[in-house]
């Protein structure tokens, strides 16, 4: 994914120092690429159109959200610990039956989910053995529960 930001020092520090991922390479003033592990990048941020720029207006055509794979309940709880430190708003958290899902907008508005996967043999069936995904309540607090990292819920 590769996104126009407005103030790239921002973005960064959401991608990095929120949602955890890694600075690999800067490109100057302009550009920043991140990743998650040993991968060259997952995320590339720049300003080279957007410097300064408003985020665009709702009812438009663009980005829904990016999700973000946690490796388990314990990483996406201190992800959203550090969400919740930041005073980040959520824009909504669902059980769907075959993931915890818990949503909310960067800096710059775009949407984000972090989320983990369950085990496939735990994701919900039809009679005809189709997935079939939920949108339940999800307990946050049980989340939060799990992290290392302090909130201030």
């Amino acid at each position: 994914m590769h996104l126009r930001v407005s103030d790239l020092d921002r973005a960064i520090a959401f991608y990095e120092g929120i949602l955890g991922f890694t600075v690999t390479q800067r490109a100057g003033s302009g550009a920043a690429f991140l990743a998650a592990g040993d991968y060259h990048h997952h995320i590339g941020l720049n300003t080279w159109e957007s410097l300064g720029a408003a985020p665009p207006p709702a009812g438009h055509t663009g980005l829904y959200h990016s999700a973000f794979l946690y490796p388990d309940r314990k990483a996406l709880a201190d992800v959203f610990a550090r969400v919740v430190a930041a005073g980040i708003p959520i824009d909504g958290a669902a059980d769907h039956g075959v993931s915890e899902a818990i949503y909310l907008r960067d800096p710059d508005e775009n949407g984000v989910e972090i989320y983990i996967d369950k085990p496939t043999s735990d994701w919900p069936r039809n009679a005809d053995d189709n997935l079939r995904m939920v949108n339940a309540r999800l307990d946050l607090d049980s989340i939060l529960a799990l992290a290392d990292t302090p909130s201030q819920n």
